[in-house]
């Protein structure tokens, strides 16, 4: 089953062009990028269901038999949309689920409160189906993150659960949160080009994944390549990196990304933003004008400003 992507009839010309010359010329998407991190991992293929499984395995520390993919759509309004879910949502074994995220940028959002809040939401999917409370599942939320959330330790990951605030015991096992900071990575690396070669399985899927487009790394991923996940992990990449509508919808979604940031950037320059910071609409509503205004000067198609600003297609139109 081929991952329903929108056509791309309303993609700009010039990401069409490059993305059909990155398709041509083998260029191999970056994993780092949530788009292509949830497509390598949810596509219907036997490497993608082989690399989730053993990826999952090795986050949870258990061994898992069968995964199933609960949201491989990325959808269309998906793509530009700044509160989007590019996550991969899974059930596996008995009816456990797990849900993982790749955080490449920085996020306005409270990271901490928003793993918790999206725990709860896979422990509540269960009551829903009328589980009685000693059937819950245990639920994971995974998050690999390209910063660093907790600066006093050099910990990686770092895992979380419910217990006692003094004794330390554990209130249940239902609900696991587990935080993979990348940066964090970079001893580990330097131990192992100088000879240590004690790397744990989840360390050695996170050094494939931040280091893979590192062009002296290259020795490095081709050793990790070895391992049959990241084996079938690099497989399925190097397949998702020759569909020429996931190099267009991936480039579409960076390229809005950026669009969005130079308006805001524009826009805060202008001092036409110190409304939002006050929590006023008005404010916020002259701000997303003078953003929409920046960028139809620059050349930018109205079908985008509407995606990145949310304003009206007539407002837009009259700008």
């Amino acid at each position: 089953m081929k991952l329903p992507f929108a056509k791309p009839w309303f993609l700009p010309g010039d990401i069409k062009r490059q993305a059909r010359e990155n398709a041509t010329q083998g260029k191999i998407l970056n994993i780092m990028n949530d788009t292509v991190f949830k497509a390598v991992f949810s596509d219907d293929t036997e490497d993608s269901r082989e690399a989730l499984r053993l990826l999952l395995s090795s986050c949870t520390h258990r061994e898992i038999s069968r995964v199933q993919v609960m949201n491989s759509e990325i959808l269309p309004e998906y793509l530009a949309g700044k509160s989007s879910r590019l996550d991969v949502h899974v059930t596996f074994n008995d009816g456990e689920a797990a849900d993982l995220e790749m955080q490449i940028d920085k996020s306005g959002d409270d990271l901490k409160a928003r793993s918790a809040f999206y725990a709860a939401r896979l422990l509540s999917a269960q009551a829903k189906k009328g589980e009685a409370y000693d059937e819950i599942k245990r639920v994971y939320q995974i998050f690999f993150l390209n910063g660093v959330l907790f600066p006093q330790s050099d910990k990686l990951p770092r895992r979380y659960f419910m217990m006692e605030e003094d004794e330390h015991d554990k209130l249940n096992e239902v609900m696991e949160i587990i935080f993979y900071e990348m940066p964090k990575l970079e001893q580990k690396v330097q131990a192992y080009l100088a000879g240590e070669n004690n790397l744990q399985r989840e360390e050695k899927w996170c050094i494939y994944m931040k280091y893979r487009h590192e062009a002296e790394a290259q020795g490095l991923i081709a050793e990790l390549c070895r391992e049959e996940g990241i084996m079938r992990a690099e497989r399925a990449l190097t397949k998702v990196s020759r569909d020429y509508e996931k190099w267009a919808h991936t480039l579409y979604r960076e390229k809005a990304e950026m669009d969005y940031r130079s308006g805001m950037h524009i826009a805060r320059r202008e001092g036409k933003i110190a409304g939002i910071a006050e929590g006023s609409a008005k404010g916020y509503e002259q701000a997303s004008f003078e953003i929409a205004r920046k960028m139809k000067e620059a050349g930018i198609s109205a079908e985008q400003i509407r995606a990145i600003t949310g304003l009206a297609p007539e407002t837009v139109e009259k700008l």
